[in-house]
């Protein structure tokens, strides 16, 4: 029935250990018949009193014998006992003590009981701790794992088990690297390590434990480890508690990946590029991969219609894939039953955990089919992409082979930061569309191609600036003016957007007009601060009081020249602006020290004109101060640069504008301010396309002029334009020598048209008037009036000169 070594535990902490634990043993009629020097020490009996009497008789008090026959009875049903007794010690008091009861067979006829105590104090305490033992492998909530000092699993708790669905033995006599993936299971096998060698205890370290028994599987646990020793200090092991944290883990990743779309997401005010982060964050935190597609309307700044429907762009997909059908710039068609086109209609997030579960999955044209099936696709969201209303467009978010299916709290988060990223996104087509506004309204105010002029010729390049800034007020002009000059102009206005372009607008207007007056350089300039001063006043006075259109109209600057190809004259004025630089065909190229001058409205200094003569072919440059600050800031360096590209310009403008813009602006991205540049080749008219006279001031002077006009047309084979011209110069001659004073001087400019000049010293100004038919004068300058295109009247400091223009007849 049993021997007494199984009453004894060889473990050194049982109270109950041989060597430890008092023991005794009674014959069949409770007689004790052997009794351990141990047991002596515990109750304080000689083995000589007690050898030969009976158990009850000596060890147990009056009112503890109900107890005792009990337990007889027990420990004879059951063959043996376990428990707590009250004995009589040696001095007569109370002693409890712990049993452990065992039936002997000696012989047939012959049965004995082993009896082993100890102190109840211990028994309880040994028992608590079998207990706690036992709780911890068999019914604790958190992981337990034993290593070896080989670091092979030794033991694992019932919690393992069940969080990993692998039997409590598998794991038994191997290490992390033979039933965890390899990337996790370095990192558990190099902490069991440090724990063995060097004592530390780790505590509550998080990392990552999936299983090679289903490695798709996200288990993310936290760890707390400490080296096992015995009472002599040798290594045992390492114990390891293991709590799954995996919901926590996603939990806060997922509010981390809203805080990081918070951040990522918007950080531009262009659709494409707000849809390409997008589709980053989402593919870096939540999805195996992320596609974005948006309503075209909405790629084009567009409002997108009501309804929500029309044709898909795809505009990101991230990480990008050659096998997906569809790659960004694609047009994506919808399946009436697909996921997308249902949450287009219902304009809510759609959550497939399992793709293969759905009827539509076989409706799939086959090659969809097949691609799906080689990335492994079995799990899917799609969120609309709605703000103010609208529907802009829809997020599929992708899971692929053995990543876990989305859950409901994926969903929610997706939802949560597509909801944020589709207020960029309209954002973004908001200032595009605006922004389209602006820069067509800017195009439509500045010259579309540049005009053939005997003067000079031109090349211009305008840059609008990049998506932040939003398009700026920069300008240029080139505007013919009489006696075959022209006017080279470039302004900047301060700040960006429709105001900016529409204060453009306003100055180059204004610039024309004065322009049309034929007035110097520094008149043009003046009057145009002027101008811009009584726009101030106006629009500061004005009910709306919008203080960003005063500050664009205050403070813009221009540069102001008039180059003559007959003199080679040109005079410049500025106000705030950048000089122009010029290249002579020698190789010198200058930037020009023209005289200080204020940004326009701010007024305290006059403005003045620079003179100067350009050899024939030079190289005029006029720029806006977005060209030197484009790439780096350093001006110094940018007209450098500038400066190089003019020295070895090309034989065409086009190609040096194309060298000056790649030399100085940022290589594939768009300038943070708007550049303007333009860029003119100085022409001379030839000696034998002018004729000049001096006239004196008498009654011959118009006779003398018909005859040197006729003599001159004839040279020049514009005997066609003889009538015409013969009357006009007559009559504007006539006028000189009427009302003028000083010498007369007569001139003829063949060109692209044929212009006779007038020039004498005074500075009153004639007047086209009706005649009446009773007057015997006043009709000469409406008969110039109406026998040329083109007349005018412009001053200089010596006088003035009367002009006149007619086309040439055709060949």
């Amino acid at each position: 029935m049993g021997t007494p070594s199984m009453l004894f535990s060889e473990s050194p902490e049982d109270p109950f250990a041989l060597g430890h634990g008092a023991s005794a043993v009674l014959d069949d009629r409770g007689t004790v018949v052997g009794w351990s020097a141990r047991a002596q020490e515990l109750l304080g009996y000689p083995a000589k009193e007690v050898i030969g009497r009976a158990w009850r008789d000596l060890l147990i008090d009056a009112r503890d014998l109900p107890a005792a026959r009990s337990v007889v009875v027990d420990a004879m049903r059951a063959g043996g006992w376990f428990g707590v007794l009250p004995v009589r010690h040696h001095d007569g008091r109370r002693v409890q003590i712990g049993f452990r009861a065992r039936a002997i067979t000696r012989d047939e006829d012959s049965q004995e009981w082993v009896l082993v105590g100890a102190p109840a104090a211990e028994v309880i305490a040994w028992q608590r701790d079998r207990a706690l033992l036992d709780g911890l492998y068999r019914r604790s909530p958190i992981g337990l794992v034993t290593y070896g000092p080989d670091r092979k699993v030794i033991r694992v708790n019932r919690a393992i088990e069940r969080a990993s669905g692998v039997p409590a033995e598998a794991p038994v006599g191997h290490r992390p690297r033979e039933f965890m993936v390899e990337e996790d299971a370095g990192p558990a096998d190099d902490r069991v390590r440090h724990v063995l060698e060097t004592g530390e205890p780790v505590i509550f370290t998080e990392q990552s434990a999936r299983s090679l028994h289903e490695p798709g599987r996200e288990r993310m646990v936290s760890v707390s480890a400490f080296r096992m020793e015995d009472s002599a200090g040798r290594v045992l092991g390492v114990a390891e508690t293991i709590e799954d944290v995996t919901d926590r883990y996603r939990a806060r990743r997922r509010l981390t990946l809203l805080n990081e779309a918070s951040a990522r997401i918007g950080t531009s005010l262009d659709v494409t590029q707000t849809a390409r982060e997008l589709a980053d964050v989402a593919a870096h935190g939540l999805a195996d991969y992320c596609s974005v597609d948006l309503l075209q309307p909405v790629t084009l700044g567009d409002e997108p219609p009501p309804e929500g429907t029309g044709p898909l762009l795809r505009v990101s997909l991230s990480p990008p894939e050659p096998r997906v059908p569809f790659q960004a710039g694609d047009v994506v068609p919808l399946l009436p039953d697909s996921p997308q086109a249902r949450c287009l209609a219902e304009r809510r997030t759609i959550l497939e955990r399992s793709l293969s579960l759905r009827p539509e999955w076989s409706a799939m044209d086959r090659r969809r089919i097949e691609i799906a099936l080689g990335l492994g696709v079995h799990s899917l969201i799609v969120v609309p992409l709605m703000a103010r209303g609208l529907v802009l467009g829809v997020v599929s978010l992708w899971r692929v082979r053995h990543s876990e299916p989305f859950e409901d709290d994926d969903a929610a988060v997706a939802h949560e930061f597509s909801s944020r990223a589709a207020v960029c996104i309209d954002n973004a087509r908001r200032f595009t569309q605006q922004q389209s506004a602006a820069l067509t309204l800017q195009r439509s105010l500045l010259p579309t191609v540049a005009p053939d002029l005997p003067a000079v010729e031109v090349a211009c390049r305008y840059l609008p600036a990049s998506g932040e800034p939003g398009i700026g007020g920069d300008w240029f002009d080139v505007i013919p003016l009489s006696g075959a000059r022209v006017a080279l102009v470039v302004g900047d206005v301060v700040g960006h957007g429709i105001h900016a372009a529409a204060s453009m607008g306003r100055l180059r207007a204004a610039v024309r007009t004065l322009a049309s007056l034929d007035l110097e350089p520094d008149e043009v300039v003046a009057r145009l601060d002027d101008l811009v001063s009584l726009l101030a006043t106006e629009l500061e006075a004005s009910a709306d009081g919008n203080g960003s259109a005063v500050e664009q109209v205050l403070g813009a600057t221009c540069v102001y020249a008039v180059y003559d190809p007959v003199s080679r004259h040109c005079s410049l004025a500025h106000a705030g602006h950048p000089a122009p630089v010029v290249s002579t065909p020698d190789g010198q190229v200058t930037v020009l020290d023209l005289p200080t001058g204020p940004p326009l409205g701010l007024g305290g200094l006059p403005f003045e004109t620079c003179d100067l003569e350009l050899p024939e072919g030079s190289l005029l440059a006029l720029y806006t101060n977005g060209l030197l600050e484009a790439r780096n800031g350093d001006i110094d360096a940018a007209l450098e640069n500038l400066n190089e590209c003019l020295t070895h310009s090309a034989d065409s403008l086009d190609h040096t504008c194309h060298a000056v813009i790649e030399a100085l602006l940022p290589k594939g991205h768009r300038p943070a301010d708007d550049v303007a540049l333009l860029i003119a080749r100085t022409r001379v008219l030839p000696p034998e396309d002018v004729a000049t006279w001096e006239l004196p001031l008498d009654a011959t002077a118009a006779a003398r002029a018909r005859e040197l006009v006729t003599a001159q047309l004839v040279e020049w084979e514009l005997t066609e334009l003889t009538f015409t011209t013969e009357l006009v110069a007559s009559e504007l001659v006539t006028n000189t020598y009427r009302y003028a004073a000083g010498p007369v001087t007569l001139r003829l400019i063949r060109s692209q048209s044929l212009i006779c000049e007038v020039s004498d010293t005074s500075h009153t100004t004639p007047h086209l008037r009706r005649a009446l038919s009773t007057d015997e004068g006043g009709r000469g300058l409406f008969l110039v009036a109406q026998l040329t295109e083109r007349w005018g009247t412009r001053y200089s400091h010596d006088g003035k000169t009367v002009w006149t223009e007619q086309p040439l007849p055709p060949g």
